[in-house]
């Protein structure tokens, strides 16, 4: 269970917190006046509807409908709770937690984590010093320095040495009166199977640490420098190592990332430090494992692009293949670094420099690109029977593409590619339901894009909270015109009595946004009414002319029900009849009045 943050700690993270810079992280946006504009995150869309107004602190969509203020945005775009969004706001501002009372097994476990974040701390040093220090380190320094890497960039990423002996840590450790279940626990030494003891897990080894984005060390990864196997050896799971969510040089690369609009993946630890030694730091690598989901939506933190740059080999462009599918899960903008010779960035950044290599990672291909390139690799389209197949792949990769003039243009590139005619590709998709004609679900969407019905009563209250948000006094004068319980759209109501409860109790009714239980659509309403452009009118004549308005439907519903009454009594014989039909007349002038007054 989620436990409770005091209103004071939210409207501190709320208020440190800057809307479009947050936004910005995500979407491009362009000002407008007093507010921004960009393409949605949360749909598909060509022309930009995503509005940002950062002096109320509010986003909203005019095409999918989605709105709210920067904790229901982070919420939406990480994919995680509300209350997940605000933990994860302060941590971005490094906002401590409030404290609460622990229960003894989050102490014994936060005590575990600090005990193993130490005993990481003191095998880096121990590592590091081994390869800069001592004799041992001589043939890891040499290692480094013939594959380029300086002194600098040695101390830049803490790199170490782990001495070919069995027991150099464990010895060291066992001195300095390290618990050794701690040491088992970390990974650092594992438990003989035979004859008792334990022995240090990475032997003649350099060794490479592995950070967190707060450059704390959780693990390493041990590359091998004589003959044997396995080549790259990485710390086990632990409690603070996890390999699906850590991204190796991270904590270096994140605002690199930020200010170059994109993530750089490579492979591997050395392909990172070369790249980065290089002088390009936005680079950043997945610690021997599959890209996944969660590596992903790290990366999109810091920038909305990601360019995978793996081997040129064919084990390299499968890689490649496969985290394609599971960024495309995501709203990455994705592109491929094509490198030649079948080399890895290392390699390449080695025999030609780090400026060609610049050069490569700019002519990065898109997406499309990349899959129609592949199957092309893969296929032989040398005879009938080869291109009809090579087109059969390659149905589904035109069919993603949403923009008709950029399908167009793929669709005349494959035909040329495999010699048949423009005709009978479009044939074939539509066959296949990816027609020009037929609407494409996108299953990335955070939520189906819905036209409402919007119409000028819809309008009226979107004005009416607008004027309560900005003159709350005003809400005496809207409930005497219209009782809330009588307001014609049900998610007006729910808002503007959400907006009556804090002015009763003395509250400030923008508080009304820190309350995470009111509801999708009346936050993406109350969101709208704040962001829509009202034009140059006075707010206070339309908000006039919106409560008359509202007001004539209030009455309208008034005169209807009296009217019903008045000829009910009067078939039954009441004379009560006369009462109703009075009461109705009354109202009907009010009506003609109002009219007039329009």
């Amino acid at each position: 269970m989620a436990m409770f943050l005091p209103d004071e700690f939210v409207e501190r993270v709320r208020s440190e917190s800057d809307l479009v810079s947050v936004v910005s992280t995500y979407v491009q946006l362009k000002r407008k006046g007093n507010r921004y504009w960009g393409c949605c995150p949360f749909h598909q869309e060509d022309t930009p509807s995503f509005s940002v107004k950062p002096d109320e602190g509010f986003f909203y969509c005019f095409g999918c409908h989605t709105g709210g203020n920067i904790f229901k945005f982070i919420s939406l775009i990480e994919n995680i709770s509300y209350y997940e969004a605000i933990l994860f706001q302060a941590e971005r501002l490094n906002i401590p937690l409030p404290e609460r009372e622990k229960t003894p097994a989050e102490i014994a476990r936060d005590k575990k984590r600090d005990e193993l974040r130490e005993l990481h701390e003191m095998a880096g040093k121990f590592f590091h010093n081994c390869l800069t220090m001592t004799n041992y380190g001589k043939a890891g320094l040499a290692y480094f320095h013939k594959r380029g890497i300086g002194d600098d960039i040695i101390e830049e990423f803490q790199l170490g040495f782990a001495p070919d002996a069995w027991n150099k840590l464990t010895d060291a450790f066992a001195k300095r009166g390290v618990n050794q279940d701690l040491l088992l626990e970390s990974g650092l030494v594992v438990k003989r199977q035979q004859g008792g003891g334990e022995y240090d897990r990475f032997r003649n080894r350099v060794m490479i640490p592995i950070m967190d984005e707060r450059s704390r060390i959780c693990g390493f990864g041990g590359r091998i420098i004589a003959e044997g196997n396995p080549k790259y050896l990485n710390s086990p799971e632990t409690m603070l190592f996890n390999k699906r969510k850590l991204l190796f040089g991270l904590d270096k690369a994140h605002r690199h990332i930020s200010q170059a609009g994109f993530a750089l993946v490579v492979e591997g630890y050395m392909d990172v430090i070369s790249v980065f030694a290089a002088g390009i730091k936005n680079v950043v690598a997945s610690l021997g494992t599959a890209f996944t989901v969660d590596q992903c939506k790290k990366l999109l933190r810091y920038a909305p692009a990601i360019y995978f740059c793996y081997d040129s080999d064919n084990a390299g462009q499968e890689a490649i293949a496969r985290a394609l599918g599971i960024a495309g899960e995501t709203n990455a903008q994705i592109k491929v670094v094509q490198l030649p010779d079948g080399k890895d960035p290392d390699e390449f950044i080695q025999k030609h420099g780090a400026e060609e290599f610049r050069q490569v990672v700019s002519k990065a291909i898109s997406v499309v690109d990349f899959r129609l390139k592949h199957i092309m690799a893969h296929s032989d389209v040398s005879g009938l029977e080869g291109r009809l197949r090579a087109l059969t792949e390659m149905l589904p990769v035109l069919g993603d593409i949403k923009n008709s003039a950029e399908r167009s243009a793929y669709v005349s590139k494959v035909a040329k590619l495999l010699s048949v005619s423009e005709n009978d590709i479009l044939v074939e998709l539509t066959k296949k339901g990816h027609g020009y004609g037929t609407r494409q679900t996108d299953s990335r969407n955070v939520k189906n894009v819905v036209r409402q019905v919007d119409d000028a009563g819809r309008r009226a209250g979107r004005v009416v909270i607008r004027m309560v948000w900005e003159e709350p006094a005003v809400l005496d004068h809207f409930i005497s015109m219209v009782p809330l319980e009588s307001v014609p759209d049900p998610v007006h109501r729910q808002i503007l009595s959400g907006l009556n409860e804090k002015f009763r109790a003395g509250e400030p009714v923008k508080d009304i946004m820190s309350l995470s239980d009111l509801g999708d659509e009346a936050t993406a309403e109350l969101s709208r009414s704040l962001v829509e452009d009202l034009g140059e009118e006075d707010i206070s004549l339309l908000y006039e002319a919106c409560v008359r308005q509202l007001r004539r439907s209030f009455l309208a519903s008034q005169y209807e029900v009296h009217s019903m009454n008045a000829e009910r009594l009067h078939q039954q014989g009441d004379a009560r009849y006369m009462d109703e039909l009075a009461a109705s007349q009354k109202i009907k002038q009010e009506m003609d009045e109002l009219q007039s007054v329009d």
